[in-house]
């Protein structure tokens, strides 16, 4: 797996496009599949027990954003891939949050993974992102803050005080372990034998 860092400024206007585009005024879920794949709909996905699961990528509650800065990650949410020892990764990452950009971020590591980076922006190179369903290879800061602006994000940080960005996740979950299983009873062990009855020639009785 190459991991490397190309900014394309010739892609901007190609990316701009999309993302100019008026879209309704409602809360979008964004769904990852087994397979990597990504889709956006406007319900949430159901959980295993039939419950409504949040599945949107900022990683505080929107309630607590200021309303601009809430409509633009409601219309437009962020993800950001990455990999270890990355330093464009690392610029990248640092510049969303000095923006005040709300993302969730996805570790790369494994072929899987890189395979599935590659089905969502089209390339495995990192960093990346998705912002609402447009991709985005590499780091630039003039390209992304033409992107964030066209998505209508504020141009300053306008993240409470309070709000924490979670840690990086894996781009595919490892799977659940399986419960170890409980080992089978150990049988009581076998009585011993009877021993046989003394002789009694004399057919005394006791």
């Amino acid at each position: 797996m190459r991991l490397t860092h190309r900014v394309r400024p010739h892609h901007l206007l190609l990316a701009l496009a999309p993302l100019l585009a008026v879209l309704p005024c409602q809360a979008q879920f964004k769904v990852v599949g087994p397979d990597g794949k990504v889709t956006y709909t406007d319900r949430p996905a159901e959980g295993a027990a039939g419950r409504p699961v949040n599945v949107g990528n900022t990683a505080a509650p929107e309630a607590a954003l200021p309303y601009e800065l809430r409509q633009a990650a409601s219309r437009y949410p962020v993800t950001y891939y990455t990999t270890a020892k990355c330093t464009p990764c690392d610029a990248g990452r640092n510049w969303l949050r000095t923006r005040g950009i709300p993302f969730a971020e996805k570790s790369i590591s494994t072929r899987e993974e890189s395979d599935a980076l590659a089905r969502t922006v089209g390339a495995t190179e990192l960093p990346a992102m998705t912002i609402g369903t447009q991709p985005v290879r590499g780091f630039g800061a003039e390209q992304w803050n033409a992107l964030f602006d066209a998505a209508g994000y504020p141009r300053a940080s306008q993240l409470p005080r309070s709000y924490k960005y979670a840690a990086a996740t894996p781009l595919i979950a490892p799977p659940a372990a399986e419960p170890p299983q409980a080992s089978a009873p150990e049988a009581p062990p076998a009585a011993a034998p009877a021993a046989p009855a003394p002789a009694n020639p004399a057919g005394i009785k006791f």
